[in-house]
């Protein structure tokens, strides 16, 4: 193995290494919620209390890091606002409403169909048809995500819970377009600023909207029950803020820059297991045997679709390149 191999073999061991924490941390989110909206706050409530925590975390980060972060931020403020009010406050409110009605796991595995929504709107808006491959882990998905609400068993399912799952879906699917549009279109804004002034953005407007009175907003002083722990609400608080936002976000970015997007997204999708497995540890929660399935086969279509949406790119991007074939030399006469 040559030097640059091994460079390039250790990047990627790191890379991976931050995307799979960083899932891992994002997964705490929903269980750490769930405590404290057992313990009486709205989902307003906690969610403003993670994006402020995780906005002020971000905003040290970033000043560290990438100084004049706020003027580059400033230089961006279009796209700031709208990825700070959809993809983060949009995303994470949705998810925490689904969250109050559904348990942790089946509300995420509702907002991880995000990627079928994107593969829906790409086909809609460029008339292009996606690789089987993809069309094949979409009904895969849609299949599983069947099994996990336990439909052919007529289980009652809390449809504002479905729903609020599945506007989290809608925000998270804008997340991936809005990332990746930010990320290509050759204008220089720097993912920790973007993260950094997102969550400030997403932080305000989560805020407004419960001392607006459009969101209900209420905070409590009771304890909190943490993995059989009864723990002081500024416990799960702090906790929220940091490990499954500021951490999850600046270890999430650390790891697509060495992944590249498509990939580290992949990895990204073993946050639903983790999900599930912080919150049968912290709040008992327990799935099914036909939800387990379920999830399985949810994960399953999710990474076939993702495999077959690269494919096809990767097949258009070395299409022009493909050279022609050779021409035929003319036989010499001596």
């Amino acid at each position: 193995m040559t030097a640059i191999d091994a460079r390039a073999t250790n990047r990627f061991r790191i890379g991976l290494m931050f995307a799979i924490t960083s899932a891992f941390t994002f997964g705490m989110s929903g269980p750490l919620a769930k405590a404290l909206m057992e313990a009486g706050w709205t989902p307003t409530a906690a969610v403003t209390a993670r994006l402020a925590g995780g906005a002020l975390a971000m905003a040290a980060f970033a000043t560290y890091a990438r100084p004049g972060w706020v003027k580059e931020a400033m230089a961006h403020r279009g796209t700031v606002i709208a990825y700070g009010l959809i993809p983060i406050a949009g995303a994470q409110l949705c998810y925490y409403n689904a969250v109050s009605h559904l348990s942790v796991g089946v509300a995420l595995l509702l907002e991880y169909t995000a990627p079928i929504l994107v593969v829906a709107w790409l086909w809609a808006t460029t008339r292009r048809r996606p690789a089987a491959l993809t069309l094949a882990g979409a009904a895969l998905a849609v299949a599983g995500i069947m099994l996990v609400l336990d439909v052919f068993a007529g289980a009652h399912i809390n449809s504002a819970g479905v729903a609020w799952g599945l506007a989290a879906a809608i925000c998270a699917a804008c997340y991936f377009m809005m990332s990746e549009k930010a990320s290509s279109d050759g204008t220089g804004l720097s993912p920790i600023t973007l993260a950094a002034a997102g969550l400030v953005v997403g932080a305000l407007t989560v805020a407004g909207l419960g001392a607006s009175g459009v969101m209900p907003l209420r905070f409590t002083a009771a304890d909190a029950v943490v993995a059989g722990l009864t723990l002081p609400w500024y416990v799960p608080v702090i906790a929220l803020a940091l490990i499954p936002t500021a951490i999850a976000y600046t270890l999430g970015i650390m790891g697509i820059a060495r992944l590249q997007p498509r990939f580290a997204s992949l990895v990204g999708l073993s946050e639903v297991l983790f999900a599930v497995l912080i919150a049968w540890v912290m709040l008992g929660e327990a799935i099914s045997v036909t939800q387990a399935v379920g999830g399985a086969v949810v994960l399953a279509g999710l990474a076939l679709a993702r495999q077959g949406d690269r494919s096809d790119q990767v097949a258009q991007a070395n299409w022009p390149d493909v050279p022609p074939p050779p021409a035929e030399r003319p036989i010499a006469h001596t």
